[in-house]
């Protein structure tokens, strides 16, 4: 394990206070938190809740790599990172980065790199349930 970086993938609610006493350090002069929450309505249309699903075996390696980037390209010096598995009801938050740098730009810069990184290459896959069926969310969709 290493010590500037906090990975984790379950159903558990995320939370806001571990992930900021993770990220706070002496050396930190900025720390920035991003929140992702299940919204309603999604694009017009009514949104029941989302269901993630992660490749267990690759997951917590990938979002490792993503904050070692972080701290790589930004001088950031903690990461913590979290998403939920499973299902997660409207409001309730699916996936959380807490990042410390030295100053606010780095840290969100940081945040932002690692909560976009996330969302283009970690194995992770979100489907969307509204009260007129389920659609996988950035996957082709079969021809009706």
């Amino acid at each position: 394990m290493e010590p500037s970086i906090h990975v984790h993938t379950g159903p558990d609610p995320l939370d806001v206070a571990a992930a900021v006493a993770f990220v706070t350090a002496a050396e930190a002069g900025g720390t920035a938190l991003f929140s992702g929450t299940v919204r309603s309505p999604n694009d017009g249309v009514e949104v029941d809740h989302l269901d993630y699903e992660v490749w267990e075996e690759r997951v917590d390696d990938a979002l490792r790599l993503i904050a070692r980037e972080a701290i790589a390209r930004f001088s950031a010096v903690r990461v913590w990172v979290a998403h939920r598995t499973g299902r997660v009801e409207v409001a309730g938050s699916s996936v959380m980065v807490a990042v410390s740098a030295p100053h606010r730009a780095e840290a969100f810069d940081a945040c932002r790199y690692v909560i976009d990184t996330l969302k283009r290459t970690a194995p992770i896959w979100k489907r969307e349930v509204t009260p007129d069926g389920q659609v996988w969310v950035g996957m082709p969709q079969e021809a009706p």
